[in-house]
């Protein structure tokens, strides 16, 4: 099961990976490098910001175009003696569907090692619980739909955890599964995903899902933990939630710390985006505070609603023909 301990240099708690090739501690809280903009000098620049304030969970994947900048920018804070080692990092990448298939698993893997100029992830997630024709691997480019098909989840998880059994990634993982598809991987599972990233706020709190990954040692991890606000598919109903608003000010914090603090309470990590340096660390002060009985009667009560629903995953002719179905009913 997870535990958590404090690292005493950055402030940032860790929580332990049940299911990696020996001891492996991801910090809480993770940077995140999807972005609508790929502008490598900025996010270099950002990165190591974040890094002189503490930070050393970084989330990419291969489908953001930004492993190359990460890589660069990891470079650069070994150059500057910002970090001693790599080893100080927890690094993780994603696996997209046009390469979740079980031949393509780890040349895919092998490339972003290249790409981020790495020779191992912390890390390694399958994106979606969705295979596409081979193809491009952009996020910028939707998926023809007469290319959406079945993954086989016993192969290509099969081929996942030899990645981990190479050493290339010291665990493995998911995204975007829900409890039927966590219950179904677990099933066959030899190596069990460590981690199910998904999208959780508190407006989304995925309660039934956070349950029932705590009972089976998966750490769940919140992506777009503030609404993904400015991005395409991200709305403002978490910042400008005024529930969320009115304990805010009496707790003298912002509303993104009340839901990262939130966020942790629920046991879960999370990956934060952001590119300016006070928000970065506005960010890591929410440890040492924590949200009252009150505080979470009002949270319990916001009307609950996923933000991104993935549409362009669902076709008459695909896997999941409706959002009932790629989600298992969890909407």
């Amino acid at each position: 099961m997870a535990t958590t301990t404090l690292n005493s240099v950055t402030k940032i708690p860790k929580m332990e990976l049940s299911s990696s090739s020996g001891p492996v501690s991801m910090p809480v809280i993770g940077f995140g490098s999807a972005a609508d903009n790929n502008d490598s000098a900025t996010l270099i620049s950002a990165v190591l910001e974040s890094i002189k304030l503490g930070y050393r969970h970084f989330d990419t994947a291969s489908a953001y175009g930004t492993e190359q900048a990460l890589g660069e920018a990891i470079a650069e804070a070994l150059r500057l003696g910002l970090i001693p080692s790599r080893d100080d990092l927890f690094v993780t990448s994603k696996l997209w569907p046009t390469e979740a298939h079980a031949h393509l698993v780890l040349p895919s893997l092998q490339k972003s090692l290249r790409t981020l100029q790495l020779e191992y992830l912390d890390l390694y997630l399958i994106h979606w619980p969705i295979s596409v024709t081979p193809g491009p691997v952009t996020i910028e480019r939707p998926f023809d739909k007469q290319d959406l098909m079945p993954m086989d989840f016993k192969s290509v998880w099969a081929a996942m955890e030899e990645c981990q059994r190479l050493g290339l990634t010291k665990s493995i993982g998911v995204s975007n599964f829900s409890c039927k598809k966590l219950e179904n991987l677990l099933s066959f599972a030899t190596i069990p995903p460590s981690v199910n990233q998904v999208e959780m706020n508190p407006v989304w709190q995925q309660n039934k899902l956070t349950e029932f990954c705590k009972a089976n040692g998966i750490i769940v991890t919140a992506f777009s933990p503030l609404g993904a606000k400015g991005v395409s598919w991200g709305t403002n109903d978490v910042m400008d939630n005024e529930v969320l608003k009115e304990i805010a000010k009496t707790r003298g914090k912002t509303v993104a710390q009340v839901c990262l603090r939130w966020i942790y309470e629920q046991g879960a990590a999370l990956i934060v985006k952001s590119y300016n340096k006070e928000r970065l660390k506005e960010n890591l002060q929410i440890f040492d505070w924590e949200l009252s009985e009150d505080d979470y009667d009002k949270i319990g009560q916001i009307k609950q609603h996923r933000m991104m629903t993935k549409e362009d995953l669902v076709s008459a002719h695909g896997p999941y023909k409706s959002i009932e179905e790629l989600w298992d009913g969890e909407l």
